[in-house]
């Protein structure tokens, strides 16, 4: 079952409820029974395997970061 994150505006406090994804928009009372929350968007990451990525060069080269841009002395 997909879980939400919550922030309640009263008291900031921040929680998760576990929940059909068709009630995904029905709203959520924190745990300390304050209505007034907000569902937060989260960033999840679907398919792809970890470090599928390219890895980024370690050095050398035209200019990457401080030393490699010639700022160095």
């Amino acid at each position: 079952m997909p879980r939400y994150e919550f922030r309640c505006r009263t008291c900031g406090d921040t929680f998760e409820v576990s929940r059909p994804m068709a009630r995904s928009s029905d709203p959520a009372a924190c745990p300390a029974g304050h209505d007034d929350t907000v569902k937060l968007l989260s960033a999840v990451a679907v398919g792809g395997a970890a470090g599928s990525a390219p890895a980024p060069s370690g050095g050398g080269g035209g200019g990457g970061g401080c030393c490699g841009g010639g700022c160095c002395g």
